[in-house]
């Protein structure tokens, strides 16, 4: 197999976790095992770890697990059993690093479960933070600012440019983009983001105003009055370009009866489309004509009732 050949599998990430797994060890530096504890080989089956020797996940991108579902999951190893194992690497002091399956090591705990079944990897930290945040997004666990801090991280940590974040995450890259630009809203915005009070397309949009004073003022009534992505779009254009922003309309005062009465009477005399706008006995009335051969007939019943 060429070089080339083996990089294209490595960056075949979106494919699934499988992608993330080379089968070889490549340029990858696996932490040091402990050679007194025997290991299973890649692509071994699964094997009984105590629970107590597992350390948790470092590179966890998610910072909040429902308690409710914990609780559920935990009823169901308890009658089940865990039947998806966790994965985890060996590391020099001879315990183990989680590295994806974090809610059911955690309701296997719940459950009083003293081991649970686990794939043996041996990878490296880049490695095993591309695997967790590829594991949660295709179970769909983390919030938007859970997404946007885990693409930063692969930024920052290990210096991806955005087209290398997508090609690694299965993501495109528009949509990693628009995730990283979260971090640059303030920080109580970011707090209704990642509590769900805003979606991914509220602040999509309220990200027009990043450079306005009143951002944060408008986030929070955009979550006060629980407005929708499109009624958020209208406020925020209205703020950036008030001079286009449309009056409300009036509303419409019902018509007298007996005004309407004398409108379709003329207009049945006249042929021709009559509005009369009456205010206590003053007004006007308003005759429409479509061309001159209908303002000569006007013209003309005027004149004959004269005469």
């Amino acid at each position: 197999m060429s070089i080339a050949t083996t990089d294209t599998k490595r960056r075949a990430l979106g494919k699934g976790l499988d992608s993330l797994l080379p089968r070889s060890q490549g340029n990858a530096t696996p932490a040091p095992v402990n050679v007194s504890k025997p290991v299973e080989t890649e692509g071994g089956k699964p094997r009984e770890i105590a629970i107590e020797e597992i350390d948790r996940n470092p590179f966890q991108t998610r910072t909040h697990m429902d308690e409710g579902e914990l609780a559920e999951l935990a009823a169901s190893i308890t009658a089940n059993g865990v039947v998806q194992p966790v994965l985890v690497r060996p590391l020099a002091s001879g315990r183990f690093q989680l590295i994806a399956g974090e809610r059911r090591w955690r309701a296997s705990q719940l459950a009083g479960k003293k081991t649970i079944p686990a794939i043996l990897r041996q990878v490296s930290d880049e490695q095993a933070l591309e695997i967790t945040i590829v594991e949660n997004l295709q179970r769909a666990d983390l919030n938007p600012m859970e997404q946007a801090r885990a693409f930063e991280r692969l930024s920052r940590e290990f210096h991806m440019t955005q087209e290398q974040i997508a090609t690694r995450t299965g993501k495109d890259r528009v949509s990693v983009t628009n995730y990283m630009r979260l971090l640059s809203m303030p920080e109580t915005v970011q707090k209704l983001v990642g509590s769900g009070v805003l979606s991914f397309g509220h602040a999509k949009v309220l990200l027009g105003l990043k450079l306005h004073l009143d951002f944060e003022k408008t986030a929070q009534r955009v979550s006060n009055l629980s407005l929708s992505v499109r009624q958020t779009e209208t406020l925020v254009q209205a703020i950036l370009f008030p001079e286009k922003a449309k009056k409300e309309p009036k509303p419409e005062i019902p018509a007298d009866p007996n005004v309407k009465e004398v409108e379709e009477q003329l207009q049945r005399a006249l042929g021709l489309k009559v509005h009369i706008e009456d205010k206590h006995g003053r007004g006007r009335v308003i005759i429409e004509y479509a061309d001159l051969a209908d303002f000569d007939g006007l013209l003309e019943q005027l004149a004959g009732e004269q005469a």
